[in-house]
Protein backbone atom coordinates (compact mmCIF):
# COMPACT_ATOMS: atom_id res chain seq x y z
CA UNK A 1 0.00 0.00 0.00
CA UNK A 2 1.37 3.19 -1.18
CA UNK A 3 1.60 6.29 1.49
CA UNK A 4 -1.48 8.32 -0.58
CA UNK A 5 -3.18 4.91 -0.43
CA UNK A 6 -2.44 4.67 3.72
CA UNK A 7 -3.78 8.64 4.07
CA UNK A 8 -6.26 8.16 1.93
CA UNK A 9 -7.98 5.21 4.08
CA UNK A 10 -6.50 7.02 7.32
CA UNK A 11 -8.67 9.84 6.35
CA UNK A 12 -12.01 8.22 5.18
CA UNK A 13 -12.38 6.50 8.64
CA UNK A 14 -11.51 9.60 10.55
CA UNK A 15 -14.80 10.96 8.31
CA UNK A 16 -16.56 8.07 9.34
CA UNK A 17 -15.60 8.61 13.33
CA UNK A 18 -16.17 12.55 13.03
CA UNK A 19 -19.42 11.98 11.52
CA UNK A 20 -18.67 13.50 8.20
CA UNK A 21 -20.45 12.25 5.29
CA UNK A 22 -18.40 9.84 3.13
CA UNK A 23 -19.09 9.06 -0.46
CA UNK A 24 -18.68 6.45 -2.63
CA UNK A 25 -17.18 8.22 -5.12
CA UNK A 26 -13.90 9.75 -2.95
CA UNK A 27 -11.00 8.39 -2.23
CA UNK A 28 -10.24 5.96 0.16
CA UNK A 29 -13.76 4.48 -0.37
CA UNK A 30 -12.39 1.11 -1.92
CA UNK A 31 -10.02 0.68 0.63
CA UNK A 32 -12.56 1.25 3.49
CA UNK A 33 -15.04 -1.32 1.55
CA UNK A 34 -12.12 -4.08 1.29
CA UNK A 35 -11.15 -3.18 4.93
CA UNK A 36 -15.30 -4.21 6.10
CA UNK A 37 -15.19 -7.12 3.92
CA UNK A 38 -11.57 -8.60 5.44
CA UNK A 39 -13.75 -7.78 9.18
CA UNK A 40 -16.81 -9.64 7.72
CA UNK A 41 -14.31 -12.64 6.55
CA UNK A 42 -13.30 -12.85 9.79
CA UNK A 43 -16.08 -12.60 11.47
CA UNK A 44 -17.75 -15.44 9.12
CA UNK A 45 -14.52 -17.62 10.02
CA UNK A 46 -15.83 -17.00 14.08
CA UNK A 47 -19.61 -17.73 12.95
CA UNK A 48 -18.89 -21.14 11.05
CA UNK A 49 -19.13 -24.08 13.37
CA UNK A 50 -18.43 -24.30 17.23
CA UNK A 51 -15.78 -22.50 18.66
CA UNK A 52 -14.57 -22.20 22.18
CA UNK A 53 -14.92 -19.19 24.33
CA UNK A 54 -10.62 -18.88 23.85
CA UNK A 55 -10.93 -18.97 19.99
CA UNK A 56 -13.98 -16.61 20.10
CA UNK A 57 -11.62 -14.34 22.37
CA UNK A 58 -8.70 -14.91 19.72
CA UNK A 59 -10.89 -13.98 16.55
CA UNK A 60 -12.66 -10.53 18.60
CA UNK A 61 -9.00 -9.29 18.89
CA UNK A 62 -8.21 -9.44 15.19
CA UNK A 63 -12.52 -7.90 14.91
CA UNK A 64 -10.98 -5.06 17.62
CA UNK A 65 -7.86 -4.59 16.63
CA UNK A 66 -7.11 -5.07 20.35
CA UNK A 67 -7.54 -8.01 22.81
CA UNK A 68 -11.17 -8.28 24.42
CA UNK A 69 -11.54 -8.32 27.99
CA UNK A 70 -11.17 -12.36 29.46
CA UNK A 71 -13.88 -11.68 31.84
CA UNK A 72 -16.51 -10.41 28.73
CA UNK A 73 -18.41 -13.51 26.95
CA UNK A 74 -19.40 -12.86 23.13
CA UNK A 75 -21.94 -15.42 21.84
CA UNK A 76 -21.26 -16.15 18.33
CA UNK A 77 -22.86 -15.77 15.70
CA UNK A 78 -21.92 -12.07 15.84
CA UNK A 79 -22.49 -9.80 12.38
CA UNK A 80 -19.91 -7.01 12.54
CA UNK A 81 -19.21 -4.78 9.86
CA UNK A 82 -16.12 -2.71 11.06
CA UNK A 83 -14.90 -3.65 15.02
CA UNK A 84 -11.48 -1.46 15.07
CA UNK A 85 -13.62 1.64 16.71
CA UNK A 86 -15.81 -0.58 18.86
CA UNK A 87 -14.59 -1.02 22.52
CA UNK A 88 -16.29 -3.73 24.62
CA UNK A 89 -15.60 -3.33 28.54
CA UNK A 90 -15.53 -6.09 31.45
CA UNK A 91 -17.70 -8.32 32.19
CA UNK A 92 -19.96 -7.88 29.76
CA UNK A 93 -22.79 -11.09 28.20
CA UNK A 94 -23.03 -10.73 24.63
CA UNK A 95 -25.67 -13.26 23.43
CA UNK A 96 -25.62 -14.59 19.89
CA UNK A 97 -27.21 -13.39 16.44
CA UNK A 98 -26.32 -9.29 17.36
CA UNK A 99 -24.96 -7.13 14.85
CA UNK A 100 -23.24 -4.07 15.43
CA UNK A 101 -22.68 -1.16 12.38
CA UNK A 102 -19.27 -0.29 14.26
CA UNK A 103 -17.92 2.44 11.45
CA UNK A 104 -19.19 5.47 13.34
CA UNK A 105 -17.94 4.02 17.15
CA UNK A 106 -19.72 1.89 19.42
CA UNK A 107 -18.26 2.07 22.81
CA UNK A 108 -19.79 -0.43 25.46
CA UNK A 109 -18.95 0.03 29.06
CA UNK A 110 -18.59 -2.53 32.02
CA UNK A 111 -20.83 -5.21 33.21
CA UNK A 112 -23.26 -4.47 30.44
CA UNK A 113 -25.48 -7.40 28.55
CA UNK A 114 -26.97 -7.31 25.37
CA UNK A 115 -29.32 -9.46 24.40
CA UNK A 116 -30.05 -11.94 21.12
CA UNK A 117 -30.34 -10.48 18.08
CA UNK A 118 -29.80 -6.86 19.42
CA UNK A 119 -28.99 -4.45 16.76
CA UNK A 120 -26.08 -0.97 17.29
CA UNK A 121 -26.48 0.38 14.07
CA UNK A 122 -23.58 3.72 14.12
CA UNK A 123 -23.95 4.41 9.97
CA UNK A 124 -27.27 6.49 8.88
CA UNK A 125 -27.25 7.13 4.52
CA UNK A 126 -27.96 11.18 3.32
CA UNK A 127 -31.56 11.63 3.34
CA UNK A 128 -30.98 13.57 0.03
CA UNK A 129 -32.42 10.70 -2.48
CA UNK A 130 -29.67 12.02 -5.14
CA UNK A 131 -26.75 11.30 -2.47
CA UNK A 132 -28.11 8.29 -0.90
CA UNK A 133 -25.37 6.00 -1.39
CA UNK A 134 -23.10 8.44 1.09
CA UNK A 135 -23.23 7.91 4.48
CA UNK A 136 -22.28 9.19 7.86
CA UNK A 137 -21.47 8.05 11.52
CA UNK A 138 -22.76 8.71 15.02
CA UNK A 139 -20.85 6.96 17.91
CA UNK A 140 -23.20 4.94 20.33
CA UNK A 141 -22.78 4.96 23.67
CA UNK A 142 -23.71 1.79 26.37
CA UNK A 143 -22.61 2.88 29.87
CA UNK A 144 -21.71 0.45 32.49
CA UNK A 145 -24.47 -2.06 33.92
CA UNK A 146 -27.10 -1.33 30.93
CA UNK A 147 -29.07 -4.14 29.79
CA UNK A 148 -29.96 -3.78 26.44
CA UNK A 149 -33.20 -7.08 25.73
CA UNK A 150 -33.67 -9.53 22.92
CA UNK A 151 -34.02 -7.59 19.57
CA UNK A 152 -33.70 -4.08 20.05
CA UNK A 153 -32.24 -1.71 17.94
CA UNK A 154 -29.95 1.08 19.09
CA UNK A 155 -29.59 3.96 15.86
CA UNK A 156 -26.62 6.07 15.58
CA UNK A 157 -26.05 8.69 17.64
CA UNK A 158 -27.65 7.34 21.24
CA UNK A 159 -26.13 6.76 24.54
CA UNK A 160 -28.08 4.62 26.99
CA UNK A 161 -27.35 5.49 30.64
CA UNK A 162 -25.57 3.72 33.57
CA UNK A 163 -27.71 0.63 34.58
CA UNK A 164 -30.58 1.64 31.75
CA UNK A 165 -32.71 -1.25 30.62
CA UNK A 166 -34.38 -1.34 27.58
CA UNK A 167 -37.22 -3.50 26.98
CA UNK A 168 -37.49 -6.06 24.24
CA UNK A 169 -37.88 -5.46 20.34
CA UNK A 170 -37.51 -1.47 21.45
CA UNK A 171 -35.92 1.00 18.60
CA UNK A 172 -34.27 3.37 20.55
CA UNK A 173 -34.03 6.69 18.67
CA UNK A 174 -32.84 9.06 21.82
CA UNK A 175 -30.50 8.63 24.37
CA UNK A 176 -31.52 6.80 27.94
CA UNK A 177 -31.14 8.39 31.17
CA UNK A 178 -29.48 6.17 33.50
CA UNK A 179 -31.32 4.14 35.62
CA UNK A 180 -34.55 4.26 33.71
CA UNK A 181 -36.64 1.45 31.86
CA UNK A 182 -37.48 2.31 28.03
CA UNK A 183 -39.30 0.23 25.41
CA UNK A 184 -41.39 0.58 22.48
CA UNK A 185 -41.19 1.39 18.82
CA UNK A 186 -40.15 4.71 19.20
CA UNK A 187 -38.37 3.38 22.78
CA UNK A 188 -40.25 5.26 25.57
CA UNK A 189 -39.71 5.91 29.25
CA UNK A 190 -41.67 3.50 31.26
CA UNK A 191 -40.25 4.01 34.96
CA UNK A 192 -36.95 4.64 36.92
CA UNK A 193 -35.73 1.42 38.86
CA UNK A 194 -34.93 2.35 42.56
Amino acid sequence: MTTRETTSMEDIFKKDLSGEMVSPDEPGYEMLITDIFATIKTATEMNTGYRTPEEVHEYMGRILGKPLEKSTTVLPPLYIDYGKPVTIGKGCFIQQCCTFFGRGGITIGDGVFIGPKVNLITINHDPDPENRSATYGRPIVIEDKAWIGINSTILPGVSIGYGAIVGAGSVVTKDVPPMTVVAGNPAKFIKKID
